[in-house]
């Protein structure tokens, strides 16, 4: 019998992660084939009641449905529990288990471009979706010591910063309105800035102008397709450090493998598959992403967030 795997969200046709699956699963050599579920709200439960059935190794969820997911599975690990989003199921039996595999991926792209030099303590984060709330739960983690979140909606912010309130007890979180003169005053006394919209999918399309850069910042932009965005051209333009989403796609899709299979991701294998992708410009989706407000398809005035 051939196994699943399907990534669920709505939409989900052009997304990166089912050529980066199957790409894994036959060079392991695992029967399995990786599905793309386009799915509303509406028939979320139906899909993930299906996952019980034997044939299937688990799932992806990504934009809009990864704090919807969280009570159709029985049992959340820590880092889900903590960040209220799911982004990776995996089945024990019956039972459906809840991860969020984009908290580790996150952490290992940030040491990536951090590189040799000290990790920061301080931070400015975009956004206060599925993507922001892996973000943030790793930053409070690896012991920041100040982290303002930017969204448009400011009270879907102050909303994320009284859901950490316990776990970043230690630290300054605080959600700021999204004012150009509050974002410029900010990046000035910070070292990391992190796009955890999908503001930045359409060519030229940025969430902070240029002007606002200044040098020698640590950016990362969570949109990976295209692979430089507006903001990372600027970024680059301003002297600063700068990388996409691309290294967490690829670790938290290793990390999905692994949950799934038992078997060590073909990490090589997967950046390949990435790799080719991208030179043919196959168009991909963000890395959770819902909307920055945490609601469905994004309006004018609203910021959405990467996905799987």
């Amino acid at each position: 019998m051939t196994n699943r795997v399907v990534l669920i969200g709505h939409p989900v046709a052009h997304s990166f992660s089912g050529a980066m699956q199957q790409a894994a699963f036959d060079a392991a050599g695992i029967d399995a084939r990786y599905e793309l579920w386009d799915r509303r709200q509406i028939d979320l439960a139906a899909a993930v009641a299906e996952l019980r059935g034997d044939e299937f190794l688990g799932a992806n969820v990504t934009v809009p449905h990864k704090e919807h997911v969280v009570p159709l599975v029985d049992r959340l690990t820590e880092d889900a529990q903590a960040t209220g989003a799911v982004n990776v199921i995996s089945r024990e039996g019956k039972k459906l288990i809840g991860h969020n595999t984009d908290v580790p991926g996150f952490k290992a792209a940030l040491d990536k471009l951090v590189g040799r030099q000290k990790m920061p303590r301080n931070a400015v984060v975009l956004g206060a979706g599925g993507a922001a709330r892996a973000v943030l739960f790793s930053l409070i983690t690896e012991g920041f010591q100040r982290v303002v979140i930017f969204n448009r909606h400011l009270h879907k912010g102050e909303a994320l910063v009284r859901h950490y309130g316990r776990s970043a007890s230690h630290m300054d979180l605080r959600a700021m309105p999204w004012h150009e003169s509050v974002l410029e005053a900010e990046l000035a006394k910070t070292k990391l800035l992190v796009n955890a919209t999908s503001v930045g999918l359409t060519p030229g399309e940025t969430p902070i102008p240029a002007e606002l850069l200044p040098p020698d910042l640590l950016v990362m932009d969570l949109v990976y397709n295209p692979p430089q965005s507006q903001l990372l051209k600027d970024a680059a333009a301003a002297r600063c450090v700068v990388m996409n989403g691309e290294q967490m796609l690829l670790q938290q899709g290793a990390l999905s493998f692994e949950l799934w299979t038992g078997k060590a991701a073909p990490i090589e294998v997967m950046q390949a598959e990435l790799d080719r992708a991208r030179e043919q410009g196959l168009v991909g989706e963000p890395i959770d992403m819902g909307p920055a407000d945490g609601t469905g398809a994004a309006e004018p005035d609203q910021t959405p967030t990467p996905a799987a």
